[in-house]
């Protein structure tokens, strides 16, 4: 393959312009004998000649160096399309380099078998002494390896060997993250140098700062943010805020969307936590830590919000089944309305910290009027309230957004109740000594609702801590407090949570809920799939006329009051 160059600069070959490119439509750019065929459409940055650039992958480019330490990214910059870091290989990008980094087979500059991780590949060529690091989407990934697999060693490649890590000491951070804080934090695109972090902790009035770790569609490269720079962060006394930013709402403008079928919505949601801790675990931030899942702002619909909750269910469950604490980052008046109005829906699992965008320049945790008062209410609120401001301190400049916490450590572990079945042919009566599936509902029930029966939830059996769960919830809604689960305490807890208008032809959760709900009222079976039909709508009108409401067959606002009275 005959490769034409005529300069070097900085270390950096590009073909000269006319040059006719081994593949046509790209072009020739080499770094430290290191050479690859680009699509012409993609720019190409010097790190030595713009030290300061901001390794970006929001638009498709190459970034030949060393990054700087006082990089000028944007602060609030969300999405990807692809671009390379190709770098020196030395002991500083060694931090960076994990068991999932693939090495070019000798005398080659290709690693076939190179996997991605986290929407990144990474490869070390040690022919050529340089730490590729290449960043995709879905869709961009195919284009990605076509580019690392043009990959060859040109004259002046020298080898350097992966340096030597086998002494290192394990790295973690300093506890769960953000722990115990109240006070102000700081997001920036990519995670600032530790010279930076310095001179910040040593002026300014900040203490927390969110990292982007995880998530396709993270717009930032994060050069510094490895194992040892967490280490040495938090034992200085910071506060990270672990960030993804994955899949978005179907209904937003991003290319990189979760799909539009809840079921499938939550796999993604699981998966999207399975990486992220993958991602925590490797840069030592441990369990008990909050993950905050990054969905931007959108413009909600009832399909949309169904979507963006089934995903934050399967988030918060993968999350809490690897012992980490789920959190929601969103504008205060999309996501995070959308998951304040379903607050009590046992059909979504509740995130254990919100984070919201709403930039009114009041350093506090009062939500207004997007979630109520009571919501999230022990420590478990950041609010970003500014956004895309520079701020200097200790003669360093960084584009930030500005944030307020109050959190706290928690525990978490799994519910055990996101198998456990809630639909059956009839829902009897049960009491203390009870025991069975239909036990394990009710606690199930209970718990989302805010009633814990106790630890070890579901149990599947009728104990005194599944009583006064019962007792304290039928108080809330107004029954007799007898501490026994009969109908109408079965009525009320099946049929909790958003009361849409449904009729026939209808499908979803609410169809299934309230099909649930009058196999309990009626004392009969009522076929739990999920479509409104004519055995449903027959069951909407018996019920409609047993209590005294209008008999049109069709569940609005007065059937679901009724329901979820447990009348």
């Amino acid at each position: 393959m005959a490769v034409t160059l005529l300069a070097l600069v900085g270390g950096v070959a590009v073909a000269p312009a006319g040059a006719d490119p081994v593949n046509r439509g790209t072009h020739t750019v080499g770094y430290h004998g290191y050479e690859i065929e680009v699509p012409d459409s993609w720019q190409v940055v010097d790190l030595t000649e713009q030290p300061d650039a901001c390794i970006r992958f929001d638009r498709p480019t190459v970034y030949l160096g060393r990054p700087g330490a006082r990089s000028s990214c944007p602060a609030h910059l969300v999405g990807r399309t692809a671009g390379l870091l190709v770098e020196p290989l030395d002991a500083s990008s060694a931090q960076r380099i994990t068991g999932a980094t693939a090495r070019a087979v000798g005398g080659t500059a290709v690693a076939p078998a190179a996997v991605s991780r986290n929407a990144e590949i990474r490869v070390a060529v040690e022919d050529a002494g340089v730490l590729v690091t290449a960043a995709h989407t879905p869709e961009t990934e195919p284009a990605v390896r076509r580019v690392l697999d043009s990959a060859t060693l040109a004259a002046g490649a020298e080898r350097t060997p992966v340096p030597n890590r086998a002494d290192a000491t394990p790295l973690a951070a300093a506890g769960p993250q953000p722990g115990t804080f109240a006070g102000k934090g700081f997001d920036a695109c990519a995670a600032p140098s530790a010279a930076t972090m310095n001179a910040w902790y040593a002026s300014s009035p900040y203490r927390a700062v969110g990292v982007y770790i995880s998530g396709a569609t993270r717009a930032c490269g994060q050069p510094n943010l490895t194992a040892n720079w967490v280490t040495d962060q938090t034992a200085k006394g910071w506060r990270l805020i672990p960030i993804d930013v994955g899949k978005q709402a179907p209904c937003s403008t991003f290319s990189n969307k979760m799909s539009t079928t809840p079921a499938t919505a939550r796999s993604q949601g699981s998966a999207a936590a399975d990486a992220s801790v993958a991602a925590a675990q490797s840069l030592g931030i441990p369990a008990g830590s909050a993950l905050y899942s990054d969905i931007e702002g959108y413009p909600s619909t009832a399909s949309c919000k169904a979507s963006v909750l089934s995903y934050l269910s399967g988030w918060t469950d993968a999350l809490h089944a690897r012992g980490y604490l789920s959190g929601l980052y969103s504008s205060a008046s999309s996501g995070i309305r959308d998951a304040a109005t379903e607050y009590d829906n046992g059909a979504y699992s509740r995130v254990d910290h919100i984070w919201y965008a709403w930039w009114n320049n009041a350093a506090d945790t009062n939500t207004g009027t997007y979630v109520p008062a009571g919501y999230w209410a022990d420590h478990q609120r950041i609010h970003q309230y500014a956004g895309d401001v520079a701020e200097t301190w200790g003669g360093v400049t960084v584009s930030i957004d500005r944030n307020y916490l109050d959190v706290r450590t928690a525990t978490t572990s799994p519910t055990g109740c996101t198998t456990t079945n809630l639909s059956f042919t009839a829902y009897p009566t049960l009491t203390s000594g009870s025991t069975g599936s239909r036990v394990s509902a009710a606690q199930c029930l209970l718990k989302s609702a805010g009633h814990d029966p106790g630890a070890g939830t579901p149990t599947g059996t009728y104990d005194a801590g599944t009583a006064a769960a019962v007792r304290s919830f039928q108080t809330a809604r107004g029954l007799p407090g007898d501490g026994i689960t009969g109908p109408k305490t079965w009525t009320a807890l099946l049929s909790r949570g958003s009361s849409p208008v449904i009729r026939t032809g209808s499908t979803g959760e609410a169809v299934t809920r309230i099909q649930r709900a009058l196999t309990a009222a009626l004392g009969r079976t009522v076929g739990i799939d999920g479509a409104f039909g004519t055995g449903t709508e027959s069951a909407v009108r018996d019920y409609q006329s047993s209590r005294g409401l209008s008999s049109d067959g069709i569940a609005g606002p007065a059937t679901w009051s009724a329901l979820q009275s447990g009348k």
